[in-house]
């Protein structure tokens, strides 16, 4: 993908980076082809480096569940670049399981991980966005559609949907940019369980109208073109999921069965 430099010369940051080929190290990749100088974030020190040594960036720790690393990383930047263009979160956690057998430390984790965590990190990071700046978060067309075993998952990404439209409002005098995008169900790693199972993807692939699952390209395209100047809009969620939202994910038991179909055996519990 070339978009000629479309953000030559900007500061960007992905959180969210620190796993092989994932959707934040893809973005990462292409922002760093594109021509901006890309700080990569996680958890995790030794990939994250080896990682930005690829894509001449440079590397920072941060859990963004804790406050203080969040406000770390912000001081670090503004030190070293004097501020951020461009702000992508590609943190989550696929956290599945019935409605009635998640537990109260499950549902505490994905609220840190996908709510409370996003709010802290985009606190602590939009004082140091240069005006004119995108921020950028990655939610899941599941916060519109429904999704069998997914309840928490799904709530916390639509409720940070709303947050970055509270965002939006706040940063608009700034010329700053605050959207968000939806993708489906995704070929990536994240994924990499799902598509070991015969039935599974094909499945999916029944309800895209569009013919295909996306890819972590088709992300990464969709930020580019968020992180641009020539970008005029704030506080929307774009959804970059082949039409998946006109149809919706396939049901529990349309999967099943398919699995079954197929290997003559039920799917794995996940």
């Amino acid at each position: 993908m070339s978009w000629n430099g479309r953000v030559n010369g900007k500061v960007a940051l992905v959180i969210g980076a620190g796993g092989k080929d994932n959707i934040g190290q893809v973005i990462a990749r292409a922002l760093a082809a594109e021509g901006a100088q890309v700080v990569v974030a996680g958890r995790t020190l030794a990939p994250l480096e080896a990682f930005a040594e690829e894509i001449g960036g440079w590397a920072a720790v941060c859990d963004i569940t804790s406050q203080a690393d969040a406000q770390s990383l912000a001081d670090g930047i503004r030190a070293r670049t004097g501020g951020v263009d461009i702000v992508v979160n590609a943190t989550g956690h696929g956290l599945r399981g019935p409605f009635e057998s998640l537990t109260e430390a499950q549902l505490r984790e994905i609220v840190d991980l996908q709510f409370i965590g996003p709010f802290l990190f985009f606190q602590a990071l939009l004082p140091v966005v240069r005006d004119g700046g995108s921020l950028i978060q990655i939610s899941s067309a599941t916060a519109t559609i429904m999704l069998d075993d997914h309840a928490a998952y799904m709530g916390t990404k639509a409720g940070f949907d709303h947050v970055m439209r509270c965002i939006a409002l706040v940063a608009g005098p700034r010329g700053v940019r605050v959207n968000s995008i939806s993708p489906g169900l995704t070929d990536s790693p994240m994924a990499a369980a799902a598509k070991t199972i015969p039935g599974v993807f094909e499945t999916y692939r029944s309800k895209y109208p569009l013919g295909r699952l996306g890819t972590a390209d088709d992300i990464a395209a969709a930020v580019l073109w968020l992180a641009g100047d020539d970008c005029f809009m704030t506080g929307q969620n774009l959804q970059v999921n082949g039409g998946l939202t006109l149809r919706g994910n396939p049901s529990r038991a349309e999967i099943d069965a398919a699995v079954i179909a197929l290997t003559g055996a039920p799917r794995p519990a996940p």
